[in-house]
C-alpha cells in the first residue's frame, strides 16, 4: 500500500506514521508513506495557500490552485489514477467495512484541509471520496487521515505480525471484542475467569462469543442490525439480555 498525504503539516503525518505498527510496516516495505506539503505548490513567494472567501464570512479558505497542482503532480507519480480522499465532516462516516474496502487499493491519496475548508472547485476537479471520522470538527484533516491510514494498514497483508489478531477484534463481525486477560491470574482482588484457565478450547470459544454478544448488547446494540447471528447467538441474547430488540 502506497499512501500520499497532501497537507500543510507533513511533519505531523511523518511523526505519527513512522512509529509503532505502521512504522514497522514502513520499515519492512509493506506500506510506503509520502507526506506532500501543499505550500510547495503555491505561486507566491511567501507560500501562502489561503485567502478570504467570496461572499464574506469568518475564516480563510484554502485556494484551489495549489491543491489542484499538488493532486495533479501526485497522479503523475502513481501507477494509475488513485482514489483521492478528502477528509471532511461532510463525508461518509468511516467504519471497519470501509477500511477493508480501501485496503484493496494499491495507492491512496489523502487530502487534508485547514482553515474553513478548501475551494470547492479543487474538490470537484480532484476528489473521488469524502470521508469523515465522526460528527465533530477538527482543526485540520491530518488527525482524521492518520486514523484512516492506521485502520487500513492493519488490513494490509503482512502489517500485523499475527494476521489472526486482525480477525477477532471489535467490529470484525459487527460485534465488539470479548474481554482479554493476561498474567497474573489475580490482580487487585480480581481473578481471571476460570474458564480461560481450563484449557477447554471449545468452551473458551463459546464463552468468548457470549461475552462479545453481551458487551455489544450493553455498549453498542445498534451493531446487531448488521451482525451475522446464528440460532445459538439469538437464543443466548433472548435468555440473558433484557429488553433487547433484534
Amino acid at each position: 500500500m502506497d499512501y500520499y498525504v497532501l497537507t500543510l503539516f507533513p511533519e505531523m503525518i511523518e511523526a505519527c506514521m513512522k512509529t509503532s505498527i505502521t512504522g514497522r510496516a514502513i520499515n519492512n516495505g509493506y506500506i510506503t508513506m509520502n507526506a506532500v506539503n501543499i505550500r510547495d505548490y503555491a505561486a507566491n513567494k511567501h507560500r501562502h495557500v489561503d485567502d478570504y472567501p467570496y461572499g464574506g464570512g469568518a475564516g480563510m479558505v484554502m485556494q484551489a490552485e495549489p491543491v489542484y497542482l499538488a493532486c495533479e503532480d501526485i497522479k503523475k507519480k502513481t501507477k494509475k489514477n488513485p482514489r483521492i480522499i478528502y477528509m471532511t465532516p461532510q463525508g461518509r462516516v468511516f467504519d471497519q467495512s470501509m477500511a477493508k474496502e480501501l485496503a484493496k487499493e494499491e495507492e491512496l491519496v489523502f487530502l487534508c484541509g485547514h482553515y474553513e475548508g478548501i475551494d470547492e472547485r479543487a474538490i470537484e476537479l480532484e476528489v473521488t471520496d469524502c470521508i469523515s471520522i465522526g460528527d465533530y470538527v477538527l482543526t485540520g484533516g491530518e488527525l482524521a487521515a492518520l486514523v484512516v491510514m492506521d485502520a487500513v494498514s492493519r488490513m494490509v497483508p503482512g502489517v500485523l505480525s499475527n494476521e489472526e489478531s486482525g480477525k477477532s477484534e471489535s467490529f470484525e463481525n459487527s460485534l465488539l471484542e470479548y474481554p482479554q486477560y493476561k498474567r497474573p491470574e489475580e490482580f487487585m482482588g480480581r481473578r481471571v475467569p476460570e474458564i480461560l484457565l481450563s484449557g477447554h478450547h471449545a468452551n473458551i470459544e463459546k464463552w468468548r462469543r457470549e461475552q462479545s454478544l453481551a458487551r455489544t448488547a450493553e455498549m453498542r446494540p445498534d451493531l446487531f442490525k448488521k451482525a451475522e447471528l446464528d440460532k445459538k447467538d439469538i437464543e443466548y441474547l433472548k435468555n440473558n439480555i433484557k429488553n433487547l430488540q433484534l
